[in-house]
């Protein structure tokens, strides 16, 4: 049920709609929607993460690199590494911490 309600914030959002699906004690899962043209601003993470982009297509940047992600797509975040989103699609990714 909450990749469906990311799905309804989705429509009327302007920016990214996250919402935690399951967190514990050493890790966080979240569910993230990005309308097309959508953007993650620049952040950085401190704990490992990896990406797993389920429906849609999005643009990980970094400073010196682009990486297009498409549907089904999984992506290792470096940990202290400046990052953003851009959504080429509308999209709804994965996003696990931890």
């Amino acid at each position: 049920m909450i990749i469906e309600q990311v799905r309804e914030q989705m429509a009327l959002a302007t920016g990214p709609v996250a919402k935690i699906l399951k967190q514990g004690n050493s890790y966080k899962m979240m569910a993230i929607g990005l309308k097309k043209g959508a953007i993650l601003k620049e952040h950085k993470t401190a704990v490992p993460a990896t990406l797993i982009v389920t429906e849609g297509n999005v643009l990980y940047k970094e400073h010196e690199r682009s990486v297009d992600l498409k549907r089904d797509a999984d992506f290792e975040i470096p940990i202290n590494v400046l990052h953003s989103l851009l959504a080429l699609e509308d999209s709804i990714c994965l996003l696990i911490q931890g």
